[in-house]
């Protein structure tokens, strides 16, 4: 088990309890999942220790929302996602922690400033998006995600820009998520990413994943669809400038 300091386990339980709200209920949230994990764990480890503790609130994500994906959306973005994994170990395996962290900040950001822009124009597009959008938004889910579990927003920017409606929102990116982060693991364990001290902790730390995917059950049954997309848009904005500095 990590020899780490009471405010940092508080730091974690609060990461833990937002993976599994993030997973159910607001996918931007994941970014504050990302700061907690990074503020007490080297980057490299808080992406190994992250991606267990997801996929356990993939599971909830698709008992919740499996039958609501768009599955025409999740073929599209396919081939743009495996570039996006590939080129994203290579850099994890490569670049230092420092400009792994301002790179994604800069992403985001970029993915939040188009999102809008396309927002802002008259619907053009069906739910899938057009190929272009859906090769762009891919291939950055797939590197962030590989490199810093950082997916989330930019794929939540990705659904977002489609105008899909919540319940199809989160069942593409519940079935998206389960399929990416299990692809994952071996590349990260072939890192050596995952010793026993890790372990050890995604194990105390799981059931708080649990606690968090029930609660956002209950807010996802709720929430209103322009509330949602403020929501996900302003949760996404700390991540990235927190991902900055």
């Amino acid at each position: 088990m990590p020899d780490l300091l009471p405010w940092a386990w508080i730091a974690l339980g609060a990461a833990a309890v937002t993976i599994g709200i993030s997973k159910t209920a607001l996918p931007g949230g994941s970014t504050l999942a990302i700061a907690l994990f990074a503020s007490v764990l080297p980057a490299r480890t808080s992406t190994a220790a992250m991606l267990l503790l997801l996929i356990v609130g993939d599971v909830f994500a698709l008992i919740s929302y499996r039958r609501h994906a768009h599955w025409p959306t999740l073929l599209r973005l396919a081939p743009a996602v495996v570039l996006g994994l590939l080129t994203g170990f290579a850099f994890l395996a490569l670049a230092g922690d420092g400009i792994v962290r301002r790179a994604i900040g800069v992403i985001l950001l970029a993915m939040i400033a188009v999102t809008l822009w396309r927002r802002s124009r008259p619907i053009t597009s069906s739910p899938g998006g057009n190929l272009l959008l859906a090769g762009t938004y891919g291939t950055l889910g797939g590197f962030t995600t590989m490199v810093a579990n950082a997916g989330g927003p930019v794929m939540s920017m990705y659904f977002l820009a489609t105008r899909a409606q919540v319940m199809t929102f989160l069942g593409t990116s519940a079935w998206f998520f389960a399929i990416v982060n299990i692809v994952k693991v071996p590349f990260l364990a072939g890192l050596g990413l995952f010793p026993a001290p890790v372990l050890l902790m995604d194990a105390v730390l799981a059931p708080l994943v649990v606690i968090g995917a029930l609660i956002g059950l209950r807010i996802a049954r709720r929430i209103d669809q322009r509330l949602f997309d403020r929501i996900v848009i302003g949760l996404t904005i700390v991540g990235a400038v927190y991902l900055l500095f």
